[in-house]
């Protein structure tokens, strides 16, 4: 079965640290341009990084540049997000998505991340 699988969510205080997981069943990421993706309640997914096929580009959303790293390792199948400095705005629904010209496009079901005191 072809599936993403976030993992890696929870609460965390201001200032700390979390690492999500995005793990590929069925099919193999070094094909495909891999995102991460957040939503807060009553606002738009939007874009956080993503990392091109062969790792050689990222890009971030400028409210976490320099807090956050996309990161892949196309041997265990698995992308990354280190989330470093994390503020309450940081607060979402965390999704992987895996896309690539002329391929079929896969979201994963969303890991929660909560940051607050």
């Amino acid at each position: 079965q072809v599936r993403l699988v976030e993992s890696g969510g929870g609460l965390a205080q201001p200032g700390e640290s979390l690492r999500l997981s995005c793990a590929a069943y069925g099919f193999t990421l070094d094909q495909y341009v891999m995102s991460w993706y957040r939503q807060a309640p009553g606002n738009d997914r939007e874009l956080v990084a993503r990392i091109t096929r062969n790792g050689a580009s990222t890009n971030y959303a400028d409210s976490v540049k320099g807090r956050f790293t996309i990161s892949r390792d196309d041997a265990e199948n698995t992308v990354y997000l280190q989330m470093n400095s994390l503020k309450p705005d940081d607060t979402g629904l965390y999704y992987c998505k895996a896309n690539q010209m002329g391929r079929p496009t896969y979201w994963g079901q969303g890991t929660q991340v909560t940051v607050s005191s």
